[in-house]
């Protein structure tokens, strides 16, 4: 697989992911609507809980799309890539709720592997990966959002080293 691509690859992950945490830290409670407006699943537990805001999600797959744009992708790519990262990481808050986690709370692994994996398959021909490229990706993701959680948690970016 070309470096250049992973390295590429990563970015647009950490762009996705890394968004919505600096936004949150710069607006603290503005414009902070629950994705899920509050709602509950049957089992009387938030759909995704507080911390997925609408506003996450927007500068999640907004700045995507401009680095995406950046490192030659295009834009459309961009946006498809965060709103698919992001989705995986809306489907791991339910399944964390469903499990009884609290949000915000760590879940190792479930916490990375979907916002990692999701984009990676839906973006898989655009961007021309194979499946042990998109396996190196996940792993490579994986390592470094618990390293960058950390960086970011001793910046005060973060509130918890996570």
């Amino acid at each position: 697989m070309n470096p250049q691509l992973i390295i590429d690859v990563l970015l647009l992950l950490l762009a996705a992911n890394g968004a919505p945490v600096v936004v949150a830290r710069l607006l603290g409670e503005r414009w902070a609507w629950p994705v899920d407006g509050g709602a509950r699943f049957t089992d009387g537990r938030p759909l995704f809980g507080p911390s997925k805001t609408w506003r996450g999600l927007l500068s999640g797959v907004l700045l995507t799309a401009i680095v995406s744009q950046l490192l030659g992708f295009g834009l459309l790519l961009g946006m498809l890539f965060g709103a698919a990262s992001l989705a995986g990481d809306l489907s791991s808050s339910f399944i964390k709720r469903r499990l009884g986690v609290v949000s915000s709370d760590r879940a190792l692994l479930l916490d990375q592997i979907p916002e990692a994996l999701l984009p990676l398959l839906v973006c898989r021909q655009l961007l021309g990966l194979d499946l042990w490229s998109m396996a190196w990706l996940v792993l490579l993701f994986v390592v470094g959002a618990l390293l960058l959680s950390r960086i970011m948690y001793r910046l005060g970016i973060r509130r918890r080293p996570y």
